[in-house]
């Protein structure tokens, strides 16, 4: 079997690629690997498991709640819990493990399965290794009394909204937001907070059947968010993606305010507050170079990681600092959370408005974007993208030409034979001009 975990849990067409019987193997396998490193105590274990409204989620749910179960592992049954609410829970009701099934922003057939560790942290690649090793292993099934219980945790999606109403350093009255909730995870928790914190809330897209998780709407698809902000009068929009880890948003015109602009804005307000461990702040090698001049500008160091929230975690543990994020709206703010959670990273973008009484485009402006081309370039020798001299000579031609008002990155694809090209210039046609001359000289260096 070939390696099944990809960068965030498994994921696949539910019922083709992600099926029951993988899922229960996997819950199986999941416990005794767990077990086996030490993240049970000497007691019964425990797990909760919730998931996001597909369809699919449905069986997907009741065949991991099983394996586990078989495994002698009791569950806590959360149901339609964002994937951070997930995570804050297996910390919460103190469980072993915490699983989520949801295949984020994915359209609905797909389906995933993250695994969370107690304290509702992320796996790293080692235990998922261990995991997919003992996957249809033989092993001792435990019988009668010693097979697990499971239950439903009814007060689980409060806690969790008690927890983000908590968070929040200021009260919302006399905020108007519009939020899109994806047909998701959020569709419950989302309002509610929003509503308790005394904002105004105008919910869209909040009406999940298992078929409509993310279609034409949410975080990928924003279109419906920037007409009802307008439509409305309101003072900001906010966009969740299926599971409502990531948070996109719109100012009182209608124009959109990427990641980028969020973390910049959050992480200025932890800086003013005290709250950011040695004014720094990790992102990813994706983020605009506006981004990183305009919090250095201003005395935050910027770290920059691999693409993807794990690796944005792991330099965030490693160096103790509680603040990271990635340009797609994943934003991770480790006072309050282990992931990236949406709906808490909302709740402190509109604190952050109510508390500086300025607009939302007021504060995004604290970066300017620069203009960014990025072109894909098919079937070529990726492997040799990082040491062809006659490509990394032409980089750095590109990268001396731009000087300190642009730059260049390219990487390599985890899973097409692709190169990406992306240039950042202070003009879009320069950056064009750019990109399409180093693209001409990947297809012919790195030609198959």
């Amino acid at each position: 079997m070939g390696r099944i975990f990809g960068t965030d849990g498994v994921r696949g067409l539910a019922n083709r690629d992600l099926t029951a019987e993988l899922a229960v193997d996997l819950a199986v396998a999941a416990a005794h690997v767990l077990g086996e490193v030490g993240a049970f105590a000497d007691q019964r274990p425990t797990a909760v498991v919730a998931r996001d409204p597909r369809a699919s989620g449905e069986f997907l749910e009741a065949a991991v709640v099983a394996g586990l179960a078989s495994a002698g592992v009791d569950v806590h049954r959360l149901g339609v819990v964002p994937t951070p609410g997930a995570a804050f829970l297996t910390s919460f009701l103190e469980a072993d493990m915490g699983v989520m099934i949801s295949a984020s922003h994915n359209a609905m057939p797909d389906n995933g399965i993250k695994f969370l560790a107690r304290g509702g942290l992320k796996l790293d690649d080692d235990l998922e290794v261990l995991i997919e090793n003992r996957l249809e292993e033989p092993w001792d099934r435990p019988v009668g009394a010693d097979v697990g219980r499971i239950g439903d945790s009814h007060a689980g999606v409060a806690a969790y909204v008690k927890h983000l109403v908590s968070s929040s350093p200021r009260r919302l009255e006399g905020l108007t937001v519009v939020l899109d909730c994806a047909n998701g995870a959020a569709f419950e928790v989302g309002p509610r907070v929003f509503e308790q914190l005394g904002a105004t809330v105008i919910s869209i897209h909040a009406e999940p059947d298992g078929l409509n998780i993310n279609e034409n709407c949410g975080s990928t698809h924003l279109e419906d968010l920037q007409k009802a902000v307008v439509e409305h009068g309101a003072d900001a929009g906010f966009a969740f993606d299926g599971d409502a880890d990531r948070c996109l948003a719109v100012d009182q015109t209608g124009e959109v305010v990427d990641g980028d602009h969020i973390l910049a804005v959050l992480a200025i307000a932890a800086r003013d507050a005290g709250r950011l461990t040695d004014d720094t702040v990790v992102a990813t090698v994706m983020s605009n170079l506006g981004f990183v001049q305009a919090l250095e500008s201003v005395g935050i160091t910027v770290i920059q990681t691999a693409v993807g929230d794990r690796y944005v975690l792991e330099a965030m543990r490693a160096g103790g600092f509680n603040m990271g994020g990635e340009q797609s709206g994943h934003v991770i703010m480790g006072d309050y959370a282990t992931t990236g959670d949406g709906v808490l990273t909302a709740v402190h973008i509109a604190a952050r408005m109510s508390e500086s009484g300025q607009t939302l485009a007021q504060l995004a402006s604290v970066m300017t974007r620069l203009p960014q081309v990025l072109i894909n370039v098919p079937g070529v020798d990726k492997a040799r993208a990082d040491s062809d001299p006659t490509l990394l000579g032409e980089v750095a031609i590109s990268t001396a030409r731009l000087g300190d008002s642009g730059r260049v990155l390219l990487r390599q694809s985890g899973t097409e034979p692709l190169v990406r090209v992306m240039v950042e210039a202070s003009t879009h046609e320069e950056a064009t001009d750019v990109a399409q001359h180093l693209a001409a000289v990947v297809r012919t260096t790195l030609s198959l």
